[in-house]
């Protein structure tokens, strides 16, 4: 059976939000537990990601087992499940990713949290392997009705603008760095260290039955700010995640949007595939108009993407996880 869920950034997890997706027929949750502490409510919405996505100051602040059986606990409460954690926070794990000094006390604070979240009883943790992060993107009135959304063109931007020091995944872990920029990563190195980070997380994944699911890059390009170099770019890219490892815990965050805006392959054909292997997590339902390298994101029955062609592969294939509106216009 397919599951209608619904994504919160954390400062939307309560009451009202709950209630709201009650009222859309949603049963699950998809909780974003990285803060922000400039950009609103809805950092997709409120900020320019050229910009970056803002501040955050939660290292050392480990999400504690009583805070997420707390939060189940107020989730279920209405009547919903908490299907999965979608991020980890850039404070945890910056040097993880940026092969810093930190990266063996962070790879070992992470897997602490993945039993903490496995021991809540919560699934899935989605996770977005990337220096860059979601970048480029810029607010304009461009959805249906001039809907607020957002906007990617290539020629429009700098995409080689590089990555000051004391930033990663667009957002700002350390407002005092001092120097100059992130150095380039070629993709071998980036590859290297995604391969690291699995190879120490998949068991600790598979002993508390939680599964690490992958994002696909957006932009879809293959190297972005001073040619630091991405991971899934393309559809071929995205595969070669379960190419690492056979691990049952390994799997992708197919966002459905991304995966669209590549230059390459057949969605329709990527999703039954893998839907019908079992190798999805969930699925963020989006949709967008275009491809790289200028697209746009868009209401759900607006985009290239024949959302109800893609509900149909997934009921062939009994899927039996989570869908949730990704980045729907404001």
């Amino acid at each position: 059976m397919i599951n209608l869920g619904l994504g919160l950034y954390k400062k939307l997890v309560e009451r009202r939000h709950f209630r709201f997706a009650k009222q859309c027929g949603a049963t699950h949750i998809v909780v974003q537990l990285v803060d922000y502490v400039k950009g609103g409510d809805n950092p997709t919405l409120t900020q320019n990601y050229l910009g970056g996505w803002g501040v955050t100051r939660n290292e050392g602040k480990l999400w504690q087992l009583d805070e997420l059986l707390a939060l189940k606990k107020q989730i279920e409460s209405h009547g919903l499940t908490w299907a999965a954690i979608e991020n980890f926070d850039p404070a945890h794990w910056y040097d993880v990713l940026l092969d810093g000094p930190k990266k063996h006390q962070q790879i070992e604070d992470l897997k602490w949290m993945l039993r903490n979240i496995g021991k809540a009883g919560i699934p899935v943790m989605g996770y977005y392997f990337s220096l860059a992060g979601v970048w480029g993107w810029t607010p304009a009135p461009a959805g249906r009705g001039e809907a607020m959304s957002v906007v990617f063109d290539q020629n429009k931007i700098d995409t080689q603008a590089p990555i000051p020091n004391g930033m990663v995944w667009n957002m700002t872990y350390d407002t005092e760095a001092k120097g100059s920029t992130v150095a380039p990563v070629s993709r071998e190195e980036i590859w290297q260290r995604l391969q690291w980070f699995l190879a120490e997380m998949l068991p600790v994944a598979e002993e508390c039955g939680v599964r690490l699911v992958a994002h696909p890059d957006d932009p879809p390009l293959p190297e972005m700010r001073g040619g630091t170099a991405r991971l899934f770019y393309s559809h071929t890219e995205y595969e070669r995640l379960l190419a690492l490892s056979p691990s049952p815990a390994n799997g992708f965050e197919f966002c459905m949007g991304a995966l669209q805006e590549m230059p390459d392959g057949d969605l329709y054909a990527l999703l039954d595939k893998h839907s019908a292997a079992g190798n999805i997590g969930y699925i963020h339902f989006r949709n967008v108009v275009g491809k790289v390298p200028q697209y746009r994101e868009a209401f759900v029955d607006e985009g290239d993407i024949d959302m109800v062609r893609a509900l149909r592969i997934l009921k062939k294939n009994n899927f039996d996880g989570v869908i949730i509106p990704d980045h729907t216009p404001k």
